[in-house]
């Protein structure tokens, strides 16, 4: 595991979809957004390349955490959103 919980990360600003066919398991709304690592839950299968039957090596998933408001522009300050995202959409980023 690259991660560690209460570490500052960003979703990658990537857009796989415009290279091609893809099963994407990350929310577009995230991508190029901070977070922070709630804990690890362990290693998987990429289903990114097992729905198109492609060798799936495994890849660390976090629960990453992310402040509502900032998201939505709506919600009382301490809301949080909690999603699960692989390790290879994640890369560090400075505390704010």
């Amino acid at each position: 595991m690259t991660f560690q919980p209460g570490q500052p990360v960003r979703v990658k600003r990537d857009f796989p979809e415009l290279r091609g066919p893809c099963h994407i398991r990350t929310p577009h709304y995230l991508r190029g957004l901070g977070g922070t690592i709630e804990r690890p839950l362990g290693s998987f299968a990429n289903p990114e390349d097992l729905a198109y039957s492609r060798p799936a090596a495994k890849v660390p998933l976090y629960h990453v955490r992310f402040d509502q408001p900032a998201l939505f522009n709506e919600g009382a300050k301490g809301d949080t959103l909690l999603v699960e995202i692989f390790e290879h959409w994640l890369e560090p980023r400075e505390a704010n």
